[in-house]
This record gives C-alpha cells, sequence and structure tokens, in this order.
C-alpha cells in the first residue's frame, strides 16, 4: 500500500517468536504464534493498517532456527515497522550478530526510531509513527514542538513503565509530551490501564500470545490495537486474536497432598518436575522455587547455578 492507502495504525505487543514450546504449553508453541502472527498482519492488510511491533519479536536473539526466519522473510514480504526489545538483542543494543538484524538488513523489518520515524498520510491527515527500542531514551516533553505539519503522533516503546499493576518492576513514570497522543509500550505481557498524562495517553495492550502458566495469564486476552484516523483524530478499538482456552493450551498444574492432606511443595514440585518434561525446564524450576528456601543460602546458590547450567534459556 501507498502511504496515502493507510488509515490507521495496528500495534502488535511481543510475539517472542522461537523454536521450543515454552513454559507449560502443551500445544506446538512455534506454529501457533507464527499464525497469530500471520492473522495480525493479514488484518493489517485488510483494514489497511500500517503493522507495527512493539519489539521482542523473537524470544532469544541469537541462534534461532533457519526455518523460523525463512518463515517470517515470508510473512514480512511486505515489510514491517517496529522497535527491538530486550529479547530481541544479546548487549544492551542491537547489533550484527543478532537475528532480527536480519531482517533489518533485508529490508522486511523497517526500525523506529527518533530519527527514521514513519511519515506519511493516512485518511488525509499527515500522520508520524515513532519509536524508542530497549535501553534507549524516551523523547522529551517538548520533542513535537516545533513540528510545522502538526502531525498525528503515535510512538512505541518497550521499557518497564510505571504503570497500574506494574509497580514493581516499573521505574519510568508516565508524562505529557506535548503533540503525542498516545505512547505504545510492550514489554509488559498483560493489558493494564491507561496512564492519561495531559494530552498524552500511555498504553499498555498486552502480548499476543500466552507464554506462561499464571494468574496473569489466564486472565489475559491476545489481542492488538487498532487506531484508526478520522477526521477528529485518532479512534481506538482493541482487535481479539483468535485463540484457545487457556486450559487447552497449557498442562494443569499439578496438585498432591500429603498424608495429612496439607500440600507438599517437595511432592507437588517432584510430581510436576516428573510428569511435565517442557523444552525450557519449566518443571525443574517450579520444583526448585519451592524446594530451595529449605537450604541454606549457600547451597541453595550452587543447586541454582546448577540448573542454570542445564537451562540454556531463561524465560
Amino acid at each position: 500500500m501507498t502511504h496515502e492507502e493507510y488509515q490507521g495504525v495496528l500495534l502488535i505487543g511481543d510475539p517472542h517468536i522461537e523454536g521450543r514450546v515454552p513454559g507449560f504449553r502443551k500445544d506446538d508453541y512455534p506454529r501457533v504464534v507464527l499464525e497469530k502472527l500471520k492473522w495480525c498482519l493479514q488484518t493489517a492488510q485488510e483494514q489497511r493498517l500500517l503493522p507495527v511491533i512493539l519489539g521482542d519479536l523473537f524470544h532469544v536473539p541469537r541462534d534461532n532456527q533457519n526455518w523460523l526466519l525463512c518463515e517470517l522473510l515470508t510473512l514480512f514480504e511486505t515489510p514491517v515497522y517496529g522497535i527491538y526489545g530486550n529479547h530481541d538483542c544479546r548487549e544492551n543494543q542491537l547489533n550484527e550478530h543478532d537475528t532480527l538484524s536480519i531482517l533489518i538488513q533485508a529490508g522486511r523489518y523497517r526500525l523506529l526510531s527518533p530519527e527514521t520515524p514513519w511519515r506519511g498520510i493516512m485518511a488525509g491527515r499527515s500522520v508520524l509513527v515513532g519509536g524508542t527500542s530497549w535501553g534507549q531514551k524516551l523523547p522529551k516533553a517538548d520533542a513535537f514542538q516545533q513540528e510545522d505539519e502538526s502531525p498525528l503522533v503515535v510512538w512505541v516503546t518497550h521499557h518497564d513503565i510505571l504503570v497500574p499493576g506494574y509497580e514493581e518492576q516499573g521505574h519510568l513514570r508516565p508524562y505529557e509530551i506535548e503533540g503525542v497522543a498516545y505512547v505504545v509500550n510492550g514489554h509488559i505481557h498483560r493489558q493494564l490501564e491507561d496512564v492519561q498524562k495531559g494530552q498524552t495517553t500511555w498504553v499498555t495492550p498486552g502480548n499476543i500470545i500466552r507464554r506462561s502458566r499464571s494468574d496473569a495469564t489466564q486472565a489475559h486476552i491476545p489481542s492488538v490495537l487498532k487506531l484508526e484516523v478520522t477526521a477528529a483524530g485518532w479512534q481506538r478499538s482493541n482487535l481479539v486474536i483468535p485463540h484457545e482456552a487457556f486450559k487447552d493450551i497449557f498442562h494443569p498444574e499439578v496438585q498432591d497432598e500429603t498424608e495429612e492432606g496439607l500440600p507438599s511443595a517437595f511432592i507437588s514440585g517432584l510430581a510436576e518436575l516428573q510428569s511435565r518434561r517442557t523444552d525450557t525446564g519449566a518443571g525443574l524450576k517450579l520444583f526448585l522455587e519451592k524446594n530451595l528456601p529449605q537450604f541454606e543460602t549457600t547451597v541453595a546458590t550452587e543447586i541454582q547455578k546448577l540448573a542454570d547450567e542445564v537451562s540454556s534459556h531463561d524465560e
């Protein structure tokens, strides 16, 4: 599509593509996540929306399987835009050794930054879509005061933003950026409440795939954020991505009890470990979480080191 044919932006949260099955998922995760990404791009095409990925396209930054890269080269036949997240780069910023760089060099993934935003016309309005990747500085409050055309501006980020429900991990406080209607942040895997600062709305849409078995994941509905240009500005909506029920994609948690009827961390953890031999060693991690506290710190540290050696990648 030419710039003038776009009607808005489709913001796609953290696909976390990888060749392994993560956590306690029991389906063919690599194929499932690719299908969800394909649905997003087809929806963007059908509704004339600019597809923008909020970082963490990959779950591991390097050594991704060639077949995954080939699939993405095919999916991104029409280039997509986006930023890189902490999982896309092994070091503090993206470099030529990271898999995402291949897609960028091939012209299939257009990296958004303050210096290289997307600019064009959508539904007759001037639009700017910019981005700040992981570890990079967010735009200043007056970053767009000098814009002559006064475009409609959306900014995408991948940071630990301090929003309701993410207070313990978040440390960057939302603020007003004059001239920016929406700051859309990836990185956080569940949908959280907006934060309004003046004319700027900070949005946390969550990611398109559920990776871990948790209460927060169970409550999350995979979706994408649609921002459509109208005469009045932006019209916002969420599009739900086709997905299976939580119980159909995750192994149930093993619940064993002792003779006294009380749950035993050791027994339930061991049962989970034996019955859920996952690609990422999630059973082992759960077993250690439940049982390491009973050991002295030095002993627990050594056990954890051994576990880390046999589990090559973190969740």
